[in-house]
């Protein structure tokens, strides 16, 4: 009987010693296009002296990296194409005890991403939204026992308010009816910070899905949902940043894991340094090295076991979620040739992905910079697009609130230094910005024109969510431009998805938005087409979408006085028309009359022979 216990005492030690080995990631998939990967292990002292074997035919253990905490192991591995998918023991021997992992290799989605990871495109509506603030289709994960942040609160805009994945589903028809292709939700990872969790960017774990929003199950049923509709999901990814709680931040696996410094230093805002022939290094030093905020600590990316960590959860994420887009916050501050490296990296495992980074910069020049360009700099961003702020503050938001149709025209004018100025996401507003609306006092018919605007020039149009109802919001503090959609929790008494539940003036800018999306989902001219715009004349701006088979007459009057238009002075394009049909509206114009176009008003016409 002593004998035994002592042998079921030594299995429960056994037990004990290796029962939080994590391993990350937790699974890979057989024919993949990069037969390398690293595995990072972690576990108290695992580093220790720990060997590894792996028996299992095209798996082969090429190295074992201790690092300067005892408690991490990165293992590399190469898994030949000849490894079929199937399952097998990582077996960890340390100090006399002997662990095995149960590990998989799966077999990859169908099509090798023929199905998924399709890439976003011009032909598609974006539609921008936070989950914790659309919808709460799942009660029982508003609150997930063990989570630093317990609170519940929507009258707080700091607290979270309980929207969830399965709210996001529950509105699919919403969505595909207003003529959204795609959306994109701010991140969906595990946040378990004690406060404002509500944004997602404070990453805790790189393989979690925040339970919150209802985990990897919810994940995956929504982006099944949307393919199964032909509909496409962007992931919002960051890898400039962690949360403070983040385990490697917790428990670094080397001290250069994190950007250091002597003490709180924040960047300089300066993206210009990362080009500035003058620059001086340490502002270069500080733009990059920089912590986001105190609650946001910075990754040193050019740190090979963070950059691996970093490029292979990207590639996870794709392949484990079906991702079709990949949105890149915080673009300007990250290790510019990391990025190069990661772009790379998951183009080549799934070549349709479509990638685009967040560049919140003033000037087309510094945009431009960061993605893919004609300019001649010793740095060559690889990046197919950006979110394109220029076209925002430079182009549309003067023109309807100033009146400035100029700004617009010359903005787009200076597209000659992007490579392909279409893969550029143009947006009126974002979850960090005072709302379109607000921006112009709460005019209705400017929000139209620019709605009109940003689905019908080049470019990928992304919306916020609720814009299209009349959602408004000044942006300090941010927490004022997130509010809750209506009619997503069971106890709002309006219900903002229905026209019943919406204003006569809200249903009129919904059913606006509406009625140029879905015509846009069938203009070959507006998806993919060419576009020439005329110098604005009297507040007049006029540009024109074509190819072969359609054209779209787009004429913006942001004047303050209703203006003639006379067809025959745009007869480059209008040459062969004869009339010109209202795509919002039922009136047809003969181009051989001559009309007017009221004060802040835009029209769309496709021309007719």
């Amino acid at each position: 009987m002593k004998k035994l216990l002592l042998v079921l005492l030594a299995a429960s030690i056994h037990i004990l010693l290796f029962a939080q080995v994590d391993v990350y990631p937790g699974h890979w998939w057989a024919g993949m296009k990069n037969p390398k990967l690293q595995l990072m292990i972690h576990s108290p002292n695992i580093g220790v002296g720990s060997t590894v074997t792996i028996k299992y035919p095209g798996v082969v253990v090429e190295k074992v990296n201790r690092v300067e905490s005892k408690n991490y192991l990165f293992v590399d591995l190469n898994i030949s194409s000849s490894a079929k998918a199937g399952s097998f023991k990582i077996q960890i021997q340390n100090a006399g005890k002997v662990v095995s992992i149960n590990y998989e290799l799966k077999k990859r989605r169908p099509g090798n991403g023929q199905q998924f990871a399709q890439g976003v495109n011009s032909s598609d509506f974006v539609y921008l939204l936070m989950p914790d603030r659309f919808s709460n289709g799942d009660e029982s994960n508003d609150r997930v026992t063990g989570m630093k942040d317990q609170t519940l609160n929507r009258d707080s805009m700091y607290h979270r308010h309980g929207g969830d994945l399965q709210g996001v589903i529950n509105h699919l028809d919403y969505l595909q009816q207003l003529g959204v292709t795609t959306v994109w939700m701010t991140p969906v990872l595990e946040n378990d910070m004690p406060n404002r969790t509500e944004h997602g960017y404070a990453f805790t774990n790189h393989y979690k899905i925040e339970p919150r929003f209802g985990g990897e199950a919810a994940y995956k049923s929504l982006s099944d949902a949307l393919h199964k509709r032909g509909m496409k999901l962007i992931q919002d990814a960051v890898y400039n940043h962690v949360g403070i709680h983040h385990f490697t931040v917790v428990d670094p696996p080397m001290k250069d894991w994190l950007h250091q410094w002597p003490s709180y230093t924040k960047p300089n805002y300066k993206d210009q340094t990362l080009f500035d022939p003058y620059a001086a290094q340490a502002d270069r030093k500080q733009q990059t090295d920089g912590w986001f905020t105190r609650e946001m600590p910075d990754l040193n990316q050019g740190n090979p076991y963070v950059a691996n960590f970093l490029i292979q959860h990207a590639i996870w994420s794709v392949e484990e979620f079906g991702i079709d887009g990949w949105r890149i916050d915080t673009y300007i501050y990250c290790d510019l040739d990391f990025m190069n490296r990661c772009n790379k990296a998951l183009s080549d495992e799934f070549p349709k992905l479509t990638e685009f980074g967040e560049v919140w910069v003033t000037g087309t020049i510094n945009e431009a910079y960061f993605t893919e360009n004609n300019l001649n700099t010793r740095f060559k961003s690889n990046l197919g697009g950006v979110t394109d702020f220029q076209t925002l503050f430079q182009g549309i938001q003067p023109a309807v609130k100033d009146g400035n149709a100029n700004s617009l025209y010359q903005t787009l004018s200076n597209d000659i230094v992007y490579k392909n100025p279409m893969n550029n996401v143009i947006f009126l507003d974002n979850h960090d910005m005072t709302r379109f609306l607000s921006q112009v006092n709460g005019d209705e018919d400017k929000l139209k024109i620019a709605i009109a605007w940003l689905l019908t020039c080049r470019g990928i149009p992304q919306l916020y969510y609720g814009t299209e109802i009349l959602m408004k919001g000044v942006s300090n503090p941010d927490g004022l431009v997130r509010s809750d959609f209506l009619g997503g929790w069971k106890e709002d008494k309006q219900n903002k998805f229905t026209a019943e539940g919406r204003t006569n003036k809200e249903n009129e800018v919904h059913d606006w938005t509406m009625k140029l999306a879905n015509f846009r989902k069938s203009s070959s001219a507006i998806k993919t087409g060419k576009m020439t715009q005329y110098v604005p004349q009297r507040g007049v701006y006029v540009y024109f979408r074509y190819d072969g088979n359609q054209t779209v007459m787009c004429i913006m009057n942001t004047g303050r006085n209703d203006s003639p238009i006379d067809f025959s002075s745009y007869d480059e394009r209008t040459k062969g028309f004869s009339k010109a049909r209202s795509v919002t509206g039922n009136e047809v114009f003969n181009l051989n009359d001559k009309t007017s176009i009221p004060s802040n008003r835009m029209w769309v016409l496709e021309l007719m022979k």
